[in-house]
């Protein structure tokens, strides 16, 4: 069986990084994008980041630049627009595609596990999947679901 645990992706700072290393952890994995009518929702997602690390969440967030160009074309900017705004401190990787044949093996994934209402296919910026501790995927919250309403899915399973 397939899990979080079985891939990679690169952090926004370059950096190769196993997801095997968030084993044990409830993980929120959102594609976000700088430019969206969704974007403040970072602030949201920092809260529970901030709110619930210590008890085992972590937010993993993956730029993505597929729905109206709404993100900077360089992953440095895209961080310190996240970190200088909202203040982000989870862990942010490279801009990747979330569909298509270029789509990052994980967002493959991870639809194919939690298909949405019209299919598996995103359908927007800040599409959410909650991962439980041993990385299966066990929900897929739509672009309008502000971080605040999936607090007691994660709490159920921190």
């Amino acid at each position: 069986m397939t899990t979080l645990q079985d891939f990679s992706a690169t952090t926004i700072t370059g950096k190769d990084q196993a997801l095997g290393d968030y084993l044990g952890k409830v993980v929120l994995v959102v594609n976000t994008a700088s430019k969206c009518g969704f974007t403040p929702q970072f602030e949201g997602l920092e809260k529970l980041y901030a709110d619930l690390a210590e008890q085992g969440l972590v937010v993993l967030g993956f730029p993505s630049d597929q729905f109206a160009n709404q993100e900077f074309d360089n992953d440095k900017e895209t961080a310190e627009f996240c970190q200088l705004n909202y203040g982000v401190t989870f862990p942010m990787f490279h801009k990747i595609d979330v569909n298509g044949a270029n789509a990052h093996p994980l967002f493959t994934w991870l639809r194919k596990e939690k298909g949405g209402f019209l299919g598996d296919a995103i359908k927007w910026n800040f599409t959410k999947f909650l991962v439980n501790r041993e990385g299966v995927v066990v929900g897929r919250y739509a672009p309008n679901v502000p971080p605040a309403d999936i607090e007691k899915d994660i709490r159920a399973l921190l």
